[in-house]
């Protein structure tokens, strides 16, 4: 039977142009069976249907108090739950959040070229790319650096493109668990064009399919 996952890209911030790119690239990676909103109530109803959870570049406060209750619980409790991009733009409000996805966007320089450096080849995300990746994106500054609390898998050169603000240990996608679940988030995916690339689409695959379970 295929997973089922809830993509939520609600946002109450910025709101990027590569929104329906990627979901249309969620619903393409494997056999999914994928329900897409953008309804802030859509996380106060049950979830245990679903094999993951993913926000893809949701911004600002997407959800209501009952939603926030609902994820915590099912994540707790087994869900996966994937972050792609701007989630880490999402929920300022609400502490609990930011534990879960593990860092919070502070800033980036422009849309520019750049070197991402695969730490961990051993992670379904990870094991297909080389060990230097280049990639064009935003490069996302954080607000703290969360190795130490994740398992980082790929990382920036800052010394590779301009403006890079955490200096020569920079995570940009990484895992964790948390309770019983599992959460995957990576920073890259600003431009539509990342949803066609078969590295970006695979470094996806990889990291909904571990916060599944199924890899």
């Amino acid at each position: 039977m295929p997973a089922r996952l809830l993509v939520h890209t609600r946002t109450t911030g910025y709101r990027h142009a590569s929104i329906p790119a990627g979901v249309e690239a969620v619903r393409t990676l494997a056999d999914f069976e994928v329900d897409h909103t953008e309804d802030p109530t859509a996380l106060d109803r049950p979830l245990d249907g679903y094999a993951a959870v993913v926000f893809l570049s949701t911004s600002g406060e997407v959800l209501t108090p009952t939603g926030r209750e609902r994820l915590a619980a099912y994540v707790e409790a087994g869900g996966g739950f994937v972050g792609v991009h701007a989630a880490a733009c999402t929920e300022y409000d609400w502490p609990y959040y930011g534990e879960l996805l593990g860092a919070r966007f502070d800033r980036h320089p422009e849309y520019q070229p750049g070197k991402a450096l695969v730490e961990d080849h051993e992670h379904p995300a990870t094991r297909h790319l080389p060990a230097v990746w280049d990639f064009v994106d935003e490069w996302y500054d954080f607000r703290s650096n969360p190795r130490g609390a994740v398992r980082v898998l790929v990382s920036a050169d800052e010394s590779s493109y301009d403006g890079g603000g955490m200096g020569e240990d920079h995570p940009l996608a990484w895992c964790r668990e948390q309770g019983a679940g599992r959460v995957f988030y990576t920073a890259l995916g600003h431009a539509a064009e990342a949803y066609d690339d078969p590295d970006f689409r695979a470094h996806l695959l990889g990291g909904i399919n571990w916060a599944a379970k199924s890899a």
